[in-house]
C-alpha cells in the first residue's frame, strides 16, 4: 500500500512528468511515499506462457521478450510484474502488469475507462513507482534514472495541460527551455509545421479550438526529438476528421523511428494504425499480439462472403449436393453433382435474403482464387467475392468473453 502527495514546488496542472525536476508542462505531479522493492530481473518465459492463449489468474498474454533473450525484438519499454495500489483504494490499480513495446514500433493499449492505461504511462515516466515489479525504459530504471529517461521521452496526456493566456510561441519557447532544446523560432518551428499549427502560434491558446489544442501539445512533445512517445487518449475530444488527421501524423513519426506507445478505448483509433495491440483490464494484460495473432488466436478463422445472382445454387455447389441450374452453362449440362469444393471447410451461412452474401469457411485466404474457379466452372454466375476479416471491435470482445470464462 502506498500514498501520494502533491511534488512540493511543483507547478500546477495535470500531467505528471518532465524533465529533471520542472516540467515543461502544468503538472499536479504525485510521488509515492514509499521505498520502492528491489527490481528482480525477469525469467525467460516457459513455452506454455509463450503459447497463445496462455492463461495465469485468468489473464491472456503473449510474451515478446528482449533481443537479449533472443526470443524477440529488442524492447523500448519492459515492464514485468508489476504491481501498484494507492493508499484510497483496496483495488488494485495495476495487477501484475506485464508490458513489452519493441523499439520502432505503433503499440496501442487498448481498454475500458479504469484499466489502468494512464497509470501505466505514468509508471513508464517514473512519476509513479510500483510496490513490485521490474522495470526498464529505453534501457534505463525509471527509478533512478527518471531525468534522463524523460529528456528521451514526449509524453501528450489526455487534457492539453497548456499555459492558455500564453500563445502558442511562448507555450513552445517554455517548453524548449526546460528540456535544454533550441528555444528559437527557427528551432520550435519545425515541430509546429510538422502537426500544422504553425500559422496560430501568434494567437493567445486561450482561442484555440480543441483540436489546435492537440496539435500543439503534440509538437510540444517532439520539441526535444524523443526516441520514444507516450500518447494518453490523443484525440480526446476531436471531431472525426481532426482525429483522424492526428492518427495520421502519428503513424507517420511511427515510420519516421519513434517508438509509441498509445492508450485509447476507442476501438477505431487501432484500427489499420497499430503494429502491436495490448488488451487491458483491471491493471492486468490480457493479451498482447500483433493485429494478425490476435486474429489467428481469437478471430472465428478464415472466412469468404460471396455474392451470386443465384444463392441457393451458390450453396448447393458449396455443399456438394448439386450443381448450378443455370444449363446455358458449358459446364452445367455435364455435372449432376459435385463433390464439396476443395478449400471450403464449413457449412455455408444462408443470406437472410436473395441479395446478401453467403459466409463459408476456408481453409485460408490463399484458396480463394481456386475456390472461385471451382464456382464458376459449376456454371455460379459470381458477382463479388471477399475476404472476412474480423473487425478490431470482434476481436476485442471475443477476447474479453474468453477472459471471462
Amino acid at each position: 500500500m502506498v500514498n501520494s502527495q502533491p511534488v512540493a514546488g511543483a507547478p500546477g496542472g495535470n500531467f505528471d512528468g518532465g524533465v529533471g525536476s520542472a516540467s515543461p508542462f502544468p503538472t499536479d505531479q504525485t510521488e509515492l511515499n514509499a521505498h520502492p522493492a528491489t527490481p528482480v530481473a525477469p525469467e525467460a518465459p516457459t513455452p506454455e506462457q509463450t503459447a497463445p492463449g496462455y492463461s495465469d489468474q485468468s489473464s491472456y498474454r503473449h510474451t515478446l521478450g528482449q533481443s537479449a533473450d533472443g526470443i524477440g525484438p529488442a524492447l523500448g519499454i519492459d515492464m514485468r510484474g508489476i504491481f501498484l495500489r494507492f493508499a484510497e483504494s483496496d483495488v488494485p490499480a495495476l495487477n501484475n502488469l506485464d508490458l513489452q513495446v519493441p523499439l520502432g514500433k505503433l503499440t496501442v493499449l487498448l481498454g475500458p475507462n479504469g484499466a489502468g492505461k494512464t497509470t501505466a504511462i505514468r509508471m513508464i515516466t517514473g512519476a509513479l513507482t510500483p510496490e513490485v515489479g521490474y522495470r526498464r525504459v529505453l534501457g534505463r530504471d525509471p527509478h533512478t534514472q527518471g531525468a534522463d529517461i524523460r529528456t528521451r521521452v514526449g509524453v501528450v496526456s489526455a487534457e492539453p495541460a497548456l499555459y492558455e493566456r500564453l500563445n502558442g510561441w511562448e507555450n513552445l519557447r517554455y517548453a524548449a527551455q526546460l528540456y535544454g532544446c533550441d528555444d528559437s523560432d527557427a528551432g520550435i518551428r519545425p515541430a509546429a509545421e510538422r502537426f500544422g499549427i504553425e500559422h496560430a502560434l501568434d494567437q493567445k491558446v486561450a482561442g484555440y479550438s480543441t483540436g489546435m489544442k492537440t496539435r500543439l501539445t503534440l509538437s510540444r512533445a517532439i520539441l526535444n526529438s524523443p526516441e520514444l512517445l507516450l500518447l494518453d487518449e490523443p484525440t480526446s475530444g476531436l471531431d472525426p476528421e481532426s482525429a483522424k488527421a492526428v492518427l495520421e501524423l502519428i503513424a507517420e513519426l511511427c515510420r519516421d523511428g519513434i517508438t509509441v506507445l498509445m492508450c485509447t478505448h476507442l476501438l477505431s483509433e487501432a484500427e489499420g494504425i497499430a503494429d502491436q495491440l495490448v488488451v487491458l483490464d483491471a491493471g492486468r494484460n490480457l493479451v498482447s499480439g500483433t493485429p494478425d495473432e490476435l486474429t489467428e488466436w481469437f478471430g472465428p478463422g478464415p472466412l469468404m462472403r460471396i455474392t451470386a445472382s443465384d444463392p441457393a445454387a451458390l450453396v448447393n455447389v458449396l455443399r456438394g449436393t448439386g450443381a448450378a441450374q443455370n444449363l446455358s452453362h458449358p459446364a452445367a449440362a455435364t455435372v449432376a453433382t459435385r463433390p464439396p469444393v476443395p478449400g471450403v471447410v464449413g457449412e455455408p451461412v444462408l443470406p437472410n435474403s436473395a441479395s446478401d452474401p453467403v459466409v463459408v469457411a476456408i481453409e485460408d485466404h490463399s484458396v480463394i482464387p481456386d475456390i472461385v474457379d471451382h464456382l464458376v466452372s459449376s456454371g455460379i454466375r459470381i458477382e463479388r467475392v471477399e475476404p472476412v476479416v474480423p473487425t478490431l471491435e470482434e476481436l476485442y470482445f471475443s477476447i474479453r468473453s474468453q477472459q471471462r470464462r
